[in-house]
């Protein structure tokens, strides 16, 4: 899977789960102010991206460094990097 194509996942992923507007998934955006989210929706997005795209997160602290969608798809896709790797 190309990076093009795991950030269009996460994006996608996470309109259909919080019923956000594609229009509103740009990298800038902020979690909370822009997105809508709280602290609950974030459990509820690493469970999301964890079955999307079959990696572990949710014990990873970078998750605390999380303030834009351009965070996330940057920490995803160290993540998804980082299991090729060690696979």
């Amino acid at each position: 899977m190309t990076d093009a194509e795991i950030i269009s996942l996460i994006n996608d992923s996470l309109v259909e789960e919080f019923e956000l507007e594609i229009t509103t998934m740009v990298s800038e955006a902020e979690i909370f102010d822009d997105l809508g989210l709280d602290s609950l929706d974030i459990v509820d997005m690493v469970v999301v991206l964890e079955g999307a795209l079959g990696i572990k997160i949710r014990d990873d602290e970078g998750l605390r460094e999380i303030r834009t969608l351009g965070d996330i798809h940057q920490f995803v896709l160290q993540k998804k990097r980082e299991t090729e790797a060690a696979s």
